[in-house]
């Protein structure tokens, strides 16, 4: 069905919503009779709904309208002036935008009331309030705001009969303000990098920075200068194996030594068959249940548990919300309020067969009261499960977090753990050992949060205050402190998290902007590639700021301010103008050294991305990807050809992105690529053609060779 056919009926209200699916839910929440009619103009989809009068449930694609500078077409930098513009002027590939916001304008004319109901925070408020401001022709002031944290049907028909009578426009003004002051260090900055270097090597290599990314850079980097500034200095333990009875268990000397020579002297008064038990505590103590998720939380025990980056974590979660099989992900609040109704989601998770014994045992309680964290979030609760079933299977990553979601939820409101420790003390001629061990009593909450808690039962020997023991060997071991350790995606998520920089729903994508621009390298250890170094020396050099938590910081307090009323919008844009001029002017007085510092690391940069692995034909040079500048195809050869000393060479697919892959075929040994076709169809490919993969997976290369 057309939109023309609808259009020409009588007045109705038009509701706004973030994403496709979210529409739909919202449409079949709203129509009494849970079937709305889905129309189609021009391929973009919207629904018919019938609620005391016509509703109209038109879907956005995420952010439809960006910051973009007034003169398009000019690429020089400082530029401070600039409008919210539709993506499709400002974006290459957003060309389906156009269409979008011409069937949004379309619905708008016969409209006579209208509805924000996009997700309720600073993105989603941004994303209504500039649909209806500018696709619907200034309606932003008279719409009202529908507010919901579950696409569940009940919460949605609530949410529509509490409409709240405006937007927030506090919370509008906060999020165009951290839009603005974004784009203005982001363009900025990014393009004198990108203009320096770009002059220097003769073609274009896009290079980026901002005021999240820089500080989470320079922490990386800080990190990589203490590792390389680092000198282990020896020390010295000392353990005993003694035996009690028939028991056989090691002690610890009661301290690490920094000398050898007391170390031997230890060791040597040490030298006798027999030792005591001078003291035993044993203490019982509680281990309270975890909080509740917020986002942060959700994508660090993620990545500890199946080691999915935090960008991953949230994407999952994100479909997870929109298939209302858990709440809205992107909150801080480590809260979950009476008005969710524990007992009717319990009550609800019984249904499914993997939580139905541990909800059961829930609901017998005579209350429940959740372990709640300090952390809130004036628009959303902590993430809790709607108690849905998945209307269809879902993908590996999607039913990890959904089972992680549901077993914390039910996490929270068991009881404590009852856990014992116990230190012994054992003297050996005057020198005193410890040995600790901790066991669970009652498991409470570990046992709901299986399998991703750890429940410890040391081993524990006899043990008697006054008892002797056995002496049957002491071992002195020479130890070199240990270097600090790299951050992983988990702890610098964390330490974003703890300088405050970046909020809920931006951290994660700023650490994978940090892997996309080549300045991180690695994946459980993150080092800073020597792009990434150089970029965060240039930028400490010339505006330190940008590089700076405290800045940043400031700037985030700065925007909680607009969005309580205590700061204008102005004011903060005004003073962003004020540092960013003087800076941009250094930098530009700088282009030609600032070029050459960055030119080597680019092309190494560059280089890296396109090795594919060691030549086993000359066993010295690198097997890379390149293009034949006659025929225009690409191959893999090895960098050797270009000193007339090799000639190895292997075709490529001719179609499809080539990603080098860090790992040799393990049928011949021979360097792997990973091949990424249209419609993310993915394989796998050893450049040997006499490799014995050939005669099974050639059959699905041959088309794009």
């Amino acid at each position: 069905m057309k939109s023309k056919k609808f259009a020409a009926l009588a007045k109705y209200t038009l509701i706004i919503t973030e994403k496709p699916d979210a529409a739909n839910r919202i449409a079949m929440a709203l129509d009494v009779e849970g079937k709305p009619k889905k129309l189609f103009d021009s391929g973009v989809p919207y629904f018919e709904a019938q609620r005391n009068g016509r509703l109209v449930v038109v879907p956005a694609l995420g952010h439809l309208y960006t910051v973009a500078g007034i003169e398009k077409a000019k690429r020089d930098y400082p530029v401070f002036e600039y409008q919210w513009v539709p993506r499709f002027k400002a974006e290459r590939g957003a060309s389906r935008i156009r269409v979008w916001l011409k069937v949004i304008a379309k619905l708008a004319e016969n409209a006579e009331a209208f509805v924000d109901a996009c997700d309720f925070d600073i993105e989603g408020s941004i994303i209504g309030y500039t649909i209806l401001q500018y696709a619907c022709g200034g309606k932003a002031q008279a719409a009202k705001r529908m507010k919901y944290s579950t696409l569940t049907k009940e919460e949605l028909q609530e949410a529509y009969l509490q409409l709240l009578p405006k937007l927030d426009f506090a919370l509008v003004e906060a999020g165009l303000a951290r839009h603005e002051v974004d784009w203005l260090y982001g363009i900025n900055l990014s393009r004198a990098l990108t203009t320096a270097a770009n002059k220097c090597i003769g073609r274009y290599a896009t290079l980026s920075t901002g005021r999240v990314q820089g500080p989470t850079l320079n922490f990386l980097r800080e990190r990589e200068e203490a590792i390389r500034r680092f000198v282990a200095t020896p020390y010295w333990t000392i353990t005993s194996k003694v035996a009690s009875d028939d028991a056989i268990f090691d002690v610890e000397y009661e301290r690490i030594l920094e000398s050898s020579k007391e170390a031997e002297a230890i060791i040597a008064a040490c030298k006798t068959k027999e030792g005591q038990i001078t003291a035993v505590t044993v203490k019982e103590f509680e281990e309270k249940p975890p909080f509740p998720f917020d986002l942060g939380a959700l994508q660090s025990e993620a990545y500890r548990l199946f080691r999915y980056l935090p960008i991953r974590t949230s994407n999952a979660a994100q479909h997870l919300y929109l298939a209302a099989l858990i709440s809205y992900p992107r909150t801080s609040s480590q809260k979950l309020p009476p008005s969710i109704n524990y007992q009717n989601l319990l009550r609800k998770l019984m249904r499914i067969p993997a939580y139905s014994k541990q909800a059961s045992e829930l609901l017998a309680k005579p209350s429940l009261k959740p372990n709640e964290g300090q952390k809130t979030d004036s628009a959303h609760p902590a993430i809790y499960p709607t108690g849905n079933m998945p209307e269809k299977p879902l993908g590996t990553v999607e039913r990890n977090i959904f089972d992680l979601v549901v077993r914390r939820f039910m996490a929270v409101f068991s009881e404590s753990a009852v856990c014992q420790s116990i230190f012994a003390t054992v003297d050996i001629n005057g020198h005193h050992f410890g040995f600790a061990a901790s066991r669970t009593l009652q498991e409470g909450w570990l046992n709901t949060y299986k399998p991703y808690a750890k429940i410890k039962n040391d081993a524990v020997p006899p043990l008697t205050e006054g008892k002797k023991v056995t002496v049957k060997r002491v071992t002195l071991k020479e130890n070199f402190t240990k270097q600090p350790t790299r951050y992983n995606p988990r702890s610098l998520l964390m330490k974003m998290e703890k300088e405050d920089i970046g909020t809920k729903a931006t951290r994660a994508g700023v650490i994978q902007t940090l892997f996309d621009r080549k300045y991180v390298e690695g994946t459980d250890s993150l080092a800073v590639s020597d792009l990434g170094c150089q970029v965060t020396e240039i930028l400490s050099k010339y505006c330190p700021e940008i590089v700076s938590s405290q800045f940043t910081r400031s700037l985030e307090d700065q925007m909680n301010q607009i969005q309580i009323g205590n700061q204008t919008k102005q004011a903060v844009l005004q003073k962003t103008v004020e540092i960013l001029k003087p800076v941009t002017s250094a930098l530009k007085a700088n282009e030609e050294d600032i070029g050459q510092q960055l030119s080597q690391s680019i092309e190494q940069a560059s280089l890296e991305e396109r090795t594919v692995g060691t030549c086993s034909k000359c066993m010295d040079g690198k097997l890379v990807i390149l293009r034949s500048k006659k025929t225009g195809k690409r191959f893999v050869g090895c960098t050797n050809y270009f000193k007339s000393k090799c000639n190895a060479a292997f075709p490529l697919p001719q179609n499809g992105l080539i990603k080098p892959l860090r790992n040799a075929c393990k049928n011949c040994g021979s360097p792997m690529i990973k091949v990424l076709a249209k419609g993310k169809h993915t394989w796998k490919l050893c450049l040997n053609p006499e490799c014995p993969t050939k005669r099974t997976k050639d059959k699905g290369t041959k088309k794009d060779a």
